[in-house]
């Protein structure tokens, strides 16, 4: 399943599961302000930012910070979950 870490005041977070869920894809939101070392992982994996929304599948993350479609779908089709 798809790991989403978040935060509750992020329009790109919004975005990213907006565009998750109308490709009938399922994820776990994570908020990284909320869940105990979240946060540290987010930073360990974007270069010590705390960007988010940050995908992970599979170990493989990809924050998708100043969201866009073609970024979601092109690491969405790296992993054959294209959803609808």
């Amino acid at each position: 399943m798809i790991k989403m870490y978040t935060t509750s005041w992020c329009p790109d977070c919004v975005a990213a599961k907006t565009a998750l869920k109308k490709k009938g894809l399922e994820f776990e939101e994570i908020d990284i302000e909320q869940t105990e070392g979240a946060a540290e992982y987010v930073m360990s994996v974007n270069g010590g930012r705390r960007s988010v929304p940050t995908l992970v599948y599979q170990g493989d993350a990809v924050s998708l910070s100043n969201f866009s479609r073609a970024k979601l779908d092109a690491y969405l089709e790296k992993h054959g979950l294209q959803g609808a």
